[in-house]
């Protein structure tokens, strides 16, 4: 397409590999606003911000006090600072902090800046999506699902009951355990049913106080004298009337490992995960199921690092890319057709390379 020979195709890539490789996995993290992220970990960052937010951005800059050979530089944008100038309502070109055009394509964002620690007054700033050259400006990564649609919609959202159900399940489990071991022993007394409602519920006269607090006093005096213990072979001697008996924990499972893998296969079904990656739990799987589960995990995985990852690199590496043509420190092949303004996409295709499949045997 681009008019050039395999031996220059070849020439060429290796001179941008090379370039691209200094600039984006520099130690200083030159290419981050922040100066805390290389290449790699700013798309490790985009691809979590998009599993949590359905979306990523991603605003390229020009650094124009730098002293270095490259002045392009980026800046991870939370989604939660895109929104209407002043928190107002929708509007016809103008959805969640996006200005649209007529026909449904983004021209700008709205992107509110960090008022740290809160009292100052918040401020919003346009964005534009892409410069007067063709030059990406704000980089927005989502999957839209119907027309009309200019932010992207939260993987969890689908799952956001079952995760509850299971948060207060592994707590109401937690309270039960604790519960049924606190007690290593009770004493029972022989009480009759009017002393014992006295004893729970209070007593209602003078007299039935009396008679409690001197009944209570007398138990607690007879056992400051002869406490009972238990760290040791010594039989206690009980008050007349009283009983010792030991508590045993009861098993406190009662249907919930069941209960708790039903809930994780629902969530995990949701997010497009299997089971076992979900729970880390490859206890009762036999090497095909293993396979199997994690062929069809590997295939969502290639999908969503072809849409979300792949996307975001080659958007930011055209950015790059565009200077470092510029500045001639990478020269197109001369028997080119095109420039790199006349085709962008194809000057700027790249295959990106990320970690492999997991290996169940490496020997199948």
């Amino acid at each position: 397409y681009l008019g050039i020979g395999e031996e220059d195709a070849r020439a060429f890539s290796r001179e941008v590999e090379a370039a691209w490789k200094e600039f984006a996995e520099d130690d200083c993290c030159c290419i981050d606003v922040e100066r805390k992220r290389t290449f790699t970990m700013m798309i490790r960052e985009g691809v979590a911000m998009h599993a949590f937010n359905g979306e990523l951005f991603v605003q390229a800059t020009w650094d124009t006090s730098s002293s270095r050979l490259f002045r392009t530089q980026f800046r991870m944008v939370s989604p939660k600072r895109i929104s209407n100038p002043n928190n107002t309502g929708d509007s016809r070109n103008c959805r969640a902090g996006v200005q649209i055009h007529d026909s449904g394509a983004a021209l700008g964002y709205y992107v509110s800046e960090d008022g740290y620690p809160g009292w100052m007054p918040q401020k919003w700033t346009w964005i534009p999506r892409e410069l007067p050259g063709g030059r990406a400006s704000f980089i927005h990564v989502f999957e839209p699902v119907e027309d009309g649609q200019t932010r992207g919609a939260n993987v969890f959202y689908s799952v956001m009951e079952q995760m509850k159900m299971l948060d207060t399940l592994q707590n109401t489990q937690l309270q039960s355990a604790i519960v049924k071991a606190m007690y290593a022993a009770t004493i029972e007394s022989e009480l009759d049913t009017q002393s014992a409602m006295d004893f729970i519920l209070g007593a209602n006269s003078q007299e039935q106080r009396e008679r409690l607090t001197g009944w209570i006093g007398e138990i607690a005096a007879y056992y400051a004298a002869a406490p009972v213990r238990l760290g040791g072979a010594k039989v206690p001697h009980l008050m007349p009337g009283d009983s010792l008996n030991l508590q045993t924990a009861q098993d406190t499972d009662n249907g919930y490992s069941v209960f708790e893998q039903s809930l994780l296969r629902y969530i995990a079904a949701g997010l497009g995960v299997s089971y076992e990656q979900l729970s880390r739990n490859y206890a009762q799987m036999s090497y095909s199921t293993a396979r199997a589960s994690a062929n069809e995990s590997w295939a969502y995985f290639m999908g969503r690092r072809k849409f979300v990852a792949s996307r975001q690199a080659s958007q930011m590496f055209l950015c790059w890319l565009e200077e470092a043509i510029a500045r001639r420190v990478v020269t197109l092949p001369s028997k080119a057709r095109f420039s790199f303004q006349e085709a962008r996409s194809a000057w700027g295709n790249c295959d990106w390379i990320g970690s492999g499949r997991m290996a169940i045997d490496g020997l199948k």
